[in-house]
């Protein structure tokens, strides 16, 4: 079943419903649309699946609910003006009770990961928390709030330059990360310099009280972003923080896994083939 669904800010994003009725349901809102042809084959070259949303809603739904859509697309097609935490929270909850799902459990990656923990500790309905790509101890958000900051401030810019997307025409393993040049419409970056602003004051090392339910956290083990001058010179180390805090988090009644393998970097290890074993093995446990 899929339905249009009007968010707060009046938008309208089309959301999923499937997989075995009356078992648990899983909130996936990582679930991007699917890809074809030169554009699909441009992702490959990054190691992106170009049917990732597809394969991860297949993966999980011959075992439960899953209510999926695809939230970082629509708010690239629909930018919103003031993107705070409680704005995504609030259209999060409102999708599920369209959809009429009163309890879920959540899977997300990287920002849509500590979504995940904010939705966590502001409602109840959630059964279960799977937060990949970031870690829900001592996270990178100052280091997150300069490198927005700073992408927003490039495409402010380079506004008036013709776009160009490295995904769409260059090889990965030939670009020049340090003289990228930003031109992403300036109305998407500045959300996300206001989802960081919205966490200025927010420490996550204080709210684990709150988490009474079964909770994952996992990276890659190479999940290190070190970012050039134009981006702040500084370090997003989401497998070192989470390695560091592991035992803490542990304590904390968090499972912690570290996937390892070739390159296993932040996009690697976002990828269907490499997530699905380990969510699904886990979600299934929770039963």
């Amino acid at each position: 079943m899929k339905k249009i669904i009007q968010l707060t800010n009046h938008s309208a994003i089309e959301v999923g419903l499937t997989g075995v009725s009356g078992r648990p349901t899983i909130m996936l809102p990582i679930a991007k649309k699917s890809v074809y042809n030169q554009e699909a084959e441009n992702l490959r070259l990054w190691g992106v699946d170009p049917e990732l949303g597809k394969h991860f809603v297949e993966g999980l739904a011959d075992t439960f609910q899953v209510l999926y859509f695809d939230y970082e697309g629509h708010l690239f097609q629909h930018p919103v003006e003031n993107l705070t935490v409680d704005h995504i929270v609030k259209d999060f909850l409102l999708i599920a009770d369209e959809m009429n799902i009163t309890s879920f459990s959540y899977y997300g990656y990287s920002w849509l990961a500590l979504i995940g923990l904010q939705l966590a500790i502001r409602t109840n309905r959630l059964e279960s928390l799977i937060m990949g790509g970031f870690p829900p101890y001592d996270g990178p958000y100052q280091e997150m709030m300069i490198v927005t900051h700073k992408t927003h401030t490039q495409a402010l810019n380079n506004q008036s330059e013709a776009a160009k997307s490295p995904v769409e025409t260059e090889n990965p393993d030939e670009i020049d990360w340090d003289n990228i040049k930003v031109s992403i419409d300036t109305r998407v970056t500045a959300q996300f310099v206001a989802l960081y602003e919205s966490l200025t004051t927010f420490d996550d090392r204080s709210i684990h009280h709150l988490l009474s339910l079964p909770k994952l956290a996992f990276a890659g083990e190479n999940d290190t972003i070190v970012y050039g001058e134009d981006f702040g010179n500084v370090t997003v180390d989401i497998a070192g923080i989470l390695k560091k805090n592991r035992t803490k988090l542990t304590d904390l009644g968090w499972d912690v896994e570290i996937l390892t393998g070739t390159q296993m970097d932040h996009t690697k290890a976002m990828q269907p083939a490499v997530v699905l074993p380990l969510i699904k093995s886990w979600f299934i446990q929770q039963l």
